[in-house]
């Protein structure tokens, strides 16, 4: 027997429902997707002798693929799965985003799939993993055990619709991973063990400075600082591209969208006491390039993808004017057509007179003149539901203050966009346009106080009177930290997504002429 061998670990995380190697908002070719993957994935398989591949979440959601299955193919195989069933996948983990379909959904997915899904501090009333292992372990060739334990962003409560997640407690991934690490090293002695976290890092890597508020949703640094144990902390959800090691532990984060994968190499030496010890780790981010995609993988796909491009292909609608989106940094300070449209449609299937949106990407490209299916989930990716809150005009006035964040000086006196909002992860979904008040963003004055004139029916917004504002179900849980929408009366919810929705407004109002109104102000 050798006294030397080497594991090398690939992985995936935020693939995002990429599965074809295409943009569905163009249908342009693109170097991305499982499809390509796999061709990677057999490649690898058959060149290196310990091969262990996972997947780190935000699987099963994301395209306009994944919204197409669940509206018309849910009694199916989710096709995400399917892949990952092909590839030999060992294990994932739950994303964030595998609770945007409701939980039977994922626990579709999961019956579908070959492999366990990992998630020790997501449990149930006994205090129980809720979808089965917290870890698995695996032997490989020359008595190597390897040992993978999966955790969650236990922030999920604060973006997910109530109904969504049911019956199930987000417990301190921190926490829960350091109690799983003990109990892995003391009950399966693993030669080396892999933390797979579907979360990333709350501090700069190099200084330890904090990057975001701490308020638990990324930990992995805290998780290098302070668990023993862990060799490998895979990460994601905030779609970095990053290797390094930290207090000893090599961590790694493969972007997003199936652009990348994670490649670890880990050699191992049992010359000493018998037992495998690591002498070397090495961890890349590779581009999935140009490669052919896995011609397996295409004709299993085959049958849904073409009903997916036959529904996206559908004309539902018409617009007299110009709603394209050429700049969207201008469609956030100066009132858009495609922004008043979002905000029409809410308010009409809401009944109120006040909503809030935001413009979701700085990919969206709003309507030409005839509007397909392909438009609508291009520019609405999420899965979203309506809520409507009762708000004091105080709170209202704070959420402004919020989104106001958005935008900061440069050094010539020029309005840009807050660098916070770029990097370490582009947010630019948590800046928010409201509807049925008019106010001035004055970008001159100190964070907090740029909120300028709000009025409501002319009238100035009373700080201690009720108002029925109408949002998305992410923004209403307090998701963006919007806390001051945390736990506030709900008066309405509205089930129905707003692909569905916007769908709904094209059946009743076949051509829309554009009508925008300019309630908001920002400026200096």
């Amino acid at each position: 027997m050798s006294n030397t061998t080497t594991l090398k670990i690939i992985y995936t995380s935020d693939i995002h429902g990429n599965a074809m190697p295409i943009l569905y908002g163009t249908n342009e070719s693109a170097d991305l997707g499982l499809a390509k993957y796999a061709t990677i994935v057999k490649q690898i398989q058959n060149e290196n002798e310990n091969v262990l591949v996972l997947d780190n979440g935000d699987l099963i959601q994301g395209t306009p693929l994944m919204t197409h299955y669940v509206k018309e193919h849910a009694d199916e195989e989710n096709p995400m799965v399917g892949i990952l069933n092909r590839i030999g996948v060992e294990a994932g983990v739950i994303g964030n985003h595998e609770f945007n379909f409701g939980k039977e959904i994922l626990l579709d997915a999961i019956n579908n799939s070959s492999f366990p899904w990992l998630s020790a501090n997501l449990v149930n009333d006994k205090g129980d993993p809720y979808f089965g292992k917290p870890y698995i372990t695996k032997s490989f060739s020359n008595n190597l055990k390897v040992a993978v334990v999966g955790v969650t962003t236990h922030y999920i409560p604060n973006w997910e619709s109530p109904g969504h997640i049911t019956g199930i407690e987000f417990k301190d991934a921190l926490a829960t991973l350091k109690t799983w690490v003990e109990y892995i090293h003391k009950e399966e002695k693993p030669d080396i063990l892999i933390a797979s976290y579907h979360g990333g890092f709350e501090r700069d890597l190099e200084t330890g400075e904090p990057t975001e508020s701490l308020t638990g949703e990324n930990q992995g640094y805290a998780m290098c600082q302070e668990i023993e144990g862990i060799d490998i902390l895979l990460t994601g959800h905030q779609h970095r591209i990053l290797t390094r090691e930290i207090n000893g532990v090599l961590v790694a984060q493969p972007g997003n969208n199936g652009k990348m994968y994670g490649s670890i190499d880990i050699g191992l030496d049992k010359s000493k006491n018998d037992k495998w010890q690591v002498t070397s780790k090495k961890a890349e981010i590779i581009s999935i390039g140009e490669v052919d995609a896995d011609e397996d993988i295409l004709h299993y796909m085959k049958e849904i993808e073409t009903s997916t491009q036959n529904w996206l292909d559908q004309p539902i609608g018409f617009i007299d004017g110009n709603m394209t989106i050429e700049d969207p940094f201008k469609t956030r300070i100066q009132k858009h057509p495609f922004i008043q449209f979002i905000q029409d449609v809410q308010i009409e299937e809401s009944g109120v007179d006040i909503s809030v949106t935001a413009l979701l990407t700085n990919d969206s490209k709003g309507f030409n003149p005839t509007v397909t299916m392909r438009d609508i989930v291009s520019n609405y990716m999420f899965p979203n539901t309506l809520v409507v809150l009762e708000l004091t005009g105080s709170e209202i006035k704070e959420a402004l203050e919020r989104t106001a964040q958005y935008f900061v000086l440069n050094d010539a006196g020029e309005i840009i966009v807050n660098p916070t909002y770029v990097t370490p992860k582009p947010q630019h979904y948590n800046y928010d346009m409201w509807e049925g008040i008019n106010y001035i963003i004055n970008v001159s004055q100190p964070v907090g106080a740029r909120i300028e004139n709000v009025t409501y029916h002319g009238q100035p917004l009373k700080d201690n009177e009720n108002y029925h504002v109408v949002m998305n179900n992410y923004r209403a849980t307090g998701g963006g930290n919007y806390d001051m929408f945390k736990n506030k009366p709900v008066i309405k919810e509205i089930q129905k997504d707003m692909v569905e929705l916007i769908h709904a407004y094209f059946d009743k109002h076949k051509t829309v002429k554009i009508n925008t109104k300019s309630n908001f102000e920002v400026r200096v």
